[in-house]
């Protein structure tokens, strides 16, 4: 397998990972996109087709804190996607309002922590992989997938609630 045909079997993963760190399938794509060019403008030669993924994760994530970094800068704050799905859920539907439960929860969590929760129950690394991905020791990202699962464990029983973000 070419790394061009790795890099795109990556791409719905990096979607999901994506849009769980930013909330909205339109910034998710963008931030996607960002991260494609960046690659692809600095590819890595000689690299393994098992080495492809964990790259491209690491560059999304890159590209994500640096832009979250100049956003912080910027003197306008975006609003939020109010008329998302989550709002069109009806009450009799238990399992959509346990998605919604669980999206919230996630959105609740630190990014820190969000991030190795993902990368580690939803894409499947392993946290020596995402250790070395995020260039944290290997303890780190333990206690920080332990406090992640028991935050959004308390949320999803209803015995905590998701912390407030701060607009500034």
């Amino acid at each position: 397998m070419t790394t061009h045909a790795a890099i795109e079997q990556t791409i719905p993963s990096l979607r999901r990972f994506a849009r769980a760190l930013l909330g909205t399938a339109q910034d998710a794509d963008d931030l996607v996109h960002d991260a494609l060019v960046d690659a692809l403008a600095r590819p890595k030669s000689g690299m393994a087709d098992q080495q492809v993924r964990p790259w491209l994760f690491a560059i999304l994530r890159n590209r994500f804190l640096s832009d979250r970094r100049r956003a912080k800068h910027r003197a306008t704050t975006p609003l939020d996607d109010a008329g998302g799905p989550a709002a069109a859920v009806r009450p009799g539907q238990e399992a959509g309002l346990q998605m919604r439960d669980l999206t919230i929860g996630l959105a609740g969590l630190p990014v820190e922590q969000r991030e190795i929760l993902l990368l580690v129950t939803v894409e499947g690394f392993t946290y020596a992989e995402v250790a070395a991905m995020l260039d944290l020791p290997l303890g780190t990202v333990m206690s920080r997938l332990s406090r992640a699962r028991d935050r959004l464990n308390d949320f999803m029983d209803g015995t905590a609630r998701p912390r407030l973000r701060s607009v500034s």
